[in-house]
């Protein structure tokens, strides 16, 4: 029973110190999450937003917003460019905004009946307002400041869209569509927003030069289910821009709907948001709270004359703004676990974004095999800045293995051919034998007719097997660096082996035939 005791105080002690140790721990978290923020002051600014309800007036106007080109508004969103052919359609602030640092939560809906879509939206950030029908996404071309697009149709045909990228523009670069702006995003990343069952929500962020992109794939309605889009750094846009969106259509069309557009501006410690206030301001407001307070006061007071027996002990009521040392730990290990689950969740952000990443390298990395097929080895050399790194050629190319496949399926349909005109051949003697010699066999001489059509067929099959050798004579791209440096027989010779095949089952047929019409004839 000693020993037992022991054990069990032996226990408690560890339960303590484990305790202890994860306060501690939690402690350290708590300490090190509050000093790497920054306090950050937000100010929602509703002249540079718009959302739902009675998001346009009952003449089609949004407040302290212009639209044009294809773009409908209505009370609940505003359509940029419907689901038809070659629309295009845009949506513009009035003014310039004021403030240096921002934030726009932009709510919307891409959906079509097609498997795939075209040709995409995008957010603006521009010192001039764009056009409402241009050639880049519905806005124009050569643009001053940031372009946000949501590319939805794959031009460059690498298998890499629906994507998500930050184009930055100094007013002189054209945009690339038949790359989709590969050469020239400053970063990215590949989602699917189309057909979603909740809309889909991006999150752009423009703070102390920093340019970061969340984003929120529509497949839940939680609202803060964002993750990490992209992060870009020393990112320098100018000042005082107009904010923007707009859509486009080509010969495939979607809806391109946006539900809402939220504005924050994001202000520093040192820079706070909004009109500053005069000394006059500060003091009259000072004066009319110390009266305030005065009355407070007073009316206390006036409330302890009318109710003594209402009074609570001075020393009862100051017990109240102090914990015990049991809520004091009990508090402490509640902010922890909140500190862990917002870290464990970071975490999670993170995992999905290194997945995101991998699948995306995964598709650049078939993209440039595909793009270096047939070239030969280059010396290594450093990538240029915006420029992807082209990866060595592989011993066996694309070319390689599309060559090989056709010159397969070209000797399948030849062989098709050959025993296509071999039952027809067979026909047409069981139909001369069941003639019975009633004209088409004279003696031992067949039907010129019937000769006149063998020879065409002959001649025919010699065309298409000369036209067969010479394709596949042809010189390839490149060869195959797995194939045995051994002597074998060459296609020429098969198929003029299979010819003279052909021919002397031809002959022996006219001469089965001619057999049995001298036996008939002497019977």
């Amino acid at each position: 029973m000693v020993e037992f005791g022991r054990m069990l105080r032996f226990a408690a002690k560890t339960d303590m110190s484990s305790l202890n140790l994860n306060l501690l721990v939690c402690t350290v978290l708590c300490v090190l999450v509050s000093s790497n923020t920054q306090t950050v002051h937000r100010r929602f600014e509703y002249k540079y937003s718009f959302k739902p309800p009675y998001l346009a007036q009952k003449d089609g106007s949004v407040p302290f917003w212009e639209y044009g080109g294809n773009a409908i508004a209505s009370g609940e969103s505003v359509r940029l460019a419907p689901s038809l052919r070659s629309q295009k359609g845009a949506i513009w602030t009035k003014n310039p905004i004021n403030f240096d640092w921002w934030e726009v939560d932009v709510m919307f809906k891409i959906s079509g009946r097609g498997r795939i879509g075209a040709d995409g939206l995008a957010f603006w950030y521009t010192t001039q307002r764009g056009e409402y029908t241009g050639d880049v996404f519905g806005s124009s071309d050569r643009w001053n400041g940031l372009g946000v697009i949501f590319d939805s149709f794959d031009n460059d045909n690498k298998h890499n869209n629906p994507y998500i990228m930050a184009v930055v523009n100094d007013g002189t670069k054209s945009f690339d569509h038949k790359s989709d702006g590969s050469t020239q995003l400053l970063s990215g990343c590949l989602r699917d927003f189309r057909n979603k069952p909740y809309p889909t929500r991006a999150r752009i962020e423009y703070y102390l030069n920093t340019l970061t992109v969340y984003f929120h794939n529509g497949l839940t309605n939680n609202e803060a289910d964002y993750e990490l889009c992209f992060r870009a750094e020393n990112v320098v846009l100018p000042r005082g821009g107009y904010l923007g969106l707009s859509a486009a259509t080509g010969g495939l069309a979607d809806d391109h709907d946006v539900v809402h557009l939220l504005t924050t501006s994001l202000h520093t410690t040192q820079q706070p948001g909004g009109q500053q206030m005069s000394s006059d301001e500060q003091q009259k407001l000072s004066q009319e709270y110390q009266e305030y307070q005065k009355k407070l006061e007073q009316q206390k007071e006036d409330y302890r004359k009318e109710h003594p027996d209402e009074v609570r002990d001075r020393d009862g009521e100051m017990e109240d703004w102090f914990e015990s040392d049991g809520q004091r730990e009990l508090r402490q290990i509640f902010q922890g676990l909140g500190q862990v689950q917002d870290v464990m969740r970071d975490l999670h952000k993170k995992v999905d974004e290194v997945i995101g990443k991998q699948m995306n390298s995964l598709s650049m990395l078939t993209a440039v095999y595909s793009h270096t097929q047939g070239q030969p080895l280059q010396p290594a050399q450093p990538p240029q800045p915006g420029q992807v790194q082209q990866l060595p050629g592989m011993p066996i190319t694309r070319q390689d293995w599309d060559v090989l496949t056709a010159n397969n399926q070209l000797m399948i349909n030849t062989i098709a051919e050959l025993k296509g005109f071999i039952i027809d051949v067979t026909r047409k003697s069981d139909a001369i034998l069941a003639a019975g010699g009633g004209g088409t066999v004279q003696g031992t001489v067949v039907n010129p007719q019937f000769l006149s059509e063998v020879r065409d067929n002959l001649s025919q099959l010699k065309n298409t097997l000369a036209g067969v050798q010479q394709r596949v004579n042809m010189p390839q791209a490149a060869p195959m660096s797995s194939c045995p440096s051994v002597s074998c027989a060459s296609t020429g010779m098969l198929l003029t082996l299979l010819v003279g095949h052909l021919i002397l089952m031809f002959l022996y047929a006219l001469y089965k035939e001619r057999k049995e019409a001298q036996a008939k004839k002497f019977f």
